[in-house]
């Protein structure tokens, strides 16, 4: 396995919310009245590389086998106390989910389509005749005039101008080496613990300093005090994180943490405190690495709720949690799910999600509605009182998710991947209802599943219903164009290919 498909990202995700005080009356972007005497903390719980299927908790309709093989009892806690969304979705990779989050846009509009580390360098590989389009590959940033960079007003610079205290604790992935964007505090965090340009670490072992100890890119920064000491660096970044939220608390300020672990992402490298358990249980070395990698962060997700409770806030807390992508080729595909990581299939894309808030949202309950990463933001700022539709916001694709009244319209869910990487060819796809439609731009080929009936994407129904589709293939293009999402160009030529049904 070559580092770029090793270290190529993903993530899970929780977002905790919390009572806050008032903060200036004066501030931009605050609704008047009530809401500004009643607005949530925000945790951000983001894992990175897990799968739909990689939990004790089933998001299937009936529970699989690795539901049964995998001990996660804090996400079961999570999903008692709130709501679970079992169509959620991201990116196939991982930088483009973590922008949008912090956008709110779709990865086709922001154009960070594939994952960034290094300024200037695309991570793409070589396909005959078509090349990618120039991408945003130096990520995010919050200024103009920095090249093949989207520029955007982040969602912890609009909770910092609000009043928030906002943490980062982990991985950040947000911006290439050498950019400003590589520095979570270009985008409104006051404290940065542990994050940089790169999207893995060099090693999860304190005693290794979290190096691999030949390419420093990927060293996670900040944890000196830790080197040399035999811990797991998803512990280390939880006892950090807790620190943040009781300091928070003691100084009576409201706060966003945004802690995004590492875990589950390669480099392979279990974690001692639960790996030895699952070999006992008759699990193979990798399979039982990859189950306690997955308990480390399950241990790290109840820790953190455990604090909310000791501090008298987990009343006061909305919590979301959520996967960057699908898991990796190195791991059990996630069945019934088609596919993993890269891919435009549910593997790749069909994500585990969940919300908690206590009397705002229902708790111990199942929502099947189609859901994306995007609408992470407004749920944010809808919760915090905060009018996210305040310019100078960029164009917003995400929907707030507490909203009762949202109404039962299909939605169209965009995905756009222009690129060749790791066996994986551009392509475009649009879930409408219980419909899925995928365009692959090299062979200028279309695919057509009904999810409903056939989850595991293993009937392609474009010949047998051409018009519908047309008719999707036309919804996705006009949604590309709205969007104005950069599609493949020929190298001979430099033409654009065409977007789907045109």
């Amino acid at each position: 396995m070559t580092d770029q498909i090793r270290y190529a990202c993903a993530i899970p995700i929780l977002i905790l919310f919390t009572n806050l005080s008032v903060v200036d009356a004066q501030s931009r972007v605050m609704r008047k009245g009530d809401r500004q005497n009643n607005r949530p903390n925000i945790i951000i719980f983001l894992v990175d590389d897990m799968g739909w299927q990689e939990t004790s908790v089933p998001f299937h309709r009936v529970s699989t086998k690795l539901n049964q093989r995998y001990h996660t009892p804090a996400m079961e806690r999570l999903a008692r106390e709130g709501t679970k969304y079992t169509h959620a979705y991201s990116s196939a990779v991982c930088s483009p989910t973590r922008i949008s989050i912090i956008s709110g846009m779709n990865a086709a509009r922001h154009g960070v389509t594939n994952w960034t580390l290094r300024q200037g360098v695309s991570p793409d590989d070589q396909l005959d005749g078509i090349d990618p389009p120039p991408w945003n590959l130096n990520g995010a940033t919050t200024e103009p005039g920095y090249p093949r960079t989207v520029q955007i007003t982040p969602l912890p610079e609009i909770l910092h101008q609000s009043g928030y205290r906002t943490i980062h604790v982990g991985k950040a992935h947000y911006g290439a080496s050498g950019t400003p964007g590589a520095d979570p505090r270009h985008f409104g965090f006051d404290v940065n613990v542990a994050g940089h340009a790169a999207g893995a670490p060099g090693s999860y072992y304190g005693q290794k300093n979290f190096s691999n100890g030949r390419d420093l890119i990927w060293d996670v920064p900040g944890l000196e005090r830790w080197h040399g000491q035999r811990i797991n660096l998803t512990e280390v970044l939880t006892i950090e994180a807790i620190a943040q939220i009781e300091e928070s608390v003691a100084i009576g300020k409201p706060f966003f943490l945004n802690l995004s672990h590492y875990a589950v992402h390669s480099p392979w490298e279990e974690d001692s405190r639960f790996y030895q358990k699952y070999l006992d249980q008759g699990l193979e070395p990798m399979e039982a690495l990859r189950a306690s990698m997955i308990e480390s962060m399950d241990d790290s997700l109840g820790r953190v709720l455990t604090a909310l409770d000791r501090l008298s806030i987990e009343r006061k807390t909305l919590v979301i949690f959520a996967s960057d992508n699908g898991a990796p080729h190195a791991v059990p595909a996630n069945l019934p799910l088609r596919g993993q990581k890269l891919a435009p299939y549910e593997g790749g894309i069909r994500i585990p999600f969940i919300i908690r808030w206590p009397g705002r949202m229902r708790a111990d309950a199942t929502d099947d509605s189609n859901v994306i990463i995007e609408d992470i933001f407004p749920t944010i700022l809808e919760a915090a009182g905060i009018d996210w539709k305040t310019k100078p916001l960029q164009d917003v694709d995400g929907r707030n998710l507490v909203d009762k009244s949202r109404g039962h319209e299909p939605r169209n869910l965009v995905f756009h991947f222009p690129h060749q990487y790791f066996k994986q060819g551009p392509f475009s796809a649009l879930i409408r209802g219980r419909w899925k439609f995928v365009h692959h731009y090299a062979e200028d080929r279309d695919e057509l599943f009904d999810l409903a009936l056939d989850l595991s994407e293993r009937k392609d129904l474009s010949k047998g219903q051409k018009a519908l589709t047309m008719k999707l293939a036309r919804i996705l293009g006009l949604e590309l164009k709205r969007m104005k999402a950069m599609v493949p160009v020929r190298r001979m030529t430099g033409q654009r290919l065409p977007l789907p049904g045109h």
